[in-house]
């Protein structure tokens, strides 16, 4: 009797332990909410411009003609952009607050303002 009880506990824990890491697997795969202040860049820059003889904003703005993303450039992280693209070019090189959902590197922007 006490063996079938303590393997049907370590079934328990073994299931519990599964779904919890199901979960977590399935957060990820769908993204996770979030709403992060940085300033706008291009993902091929990021934090550091290589046109050093023009404005950092005309340097971002020719790198995505060029066909490179929006980015965020948040301390030393960079994500990359997806959607509100006017949005992002109005507000090119300034420190902005962006809602959207992170899927790895990415943020899909759901909002776009000026940071306070």
């Amino acid at each position: 009797m006490m063996k079938t009880v303590i393997s049907a506990k370590a079934i328990l824990v073994l299931a519990a332990t599964a779904l919890v890491g199901t979960v977590s697997m399935f957060a990820q795969a769908s993204g996770e909410q979030k709403t992060l202040t940085g300033v706008v860049s291009d993902a091929m820059c990021g934090q550091t411009h290589m046109m050093k003889d023009k404005p950092d904003a005309d340097c971002l703005r020719y790198c995505v003609k060029q066909g490179t993303k929006y980015a965020l450039v948040v301390g030393k992280s960079v994500y990359t952009l997806e959607g509100h693209e006017a949005e992002l070019d109005k507000y090119a090189a300034q420190k902005v607050t962006v809602k959207g959902t992170v899927k790895g590197e990415t943020l899909t922007v759901e909002s776009v303002i000026p940071a306070k």
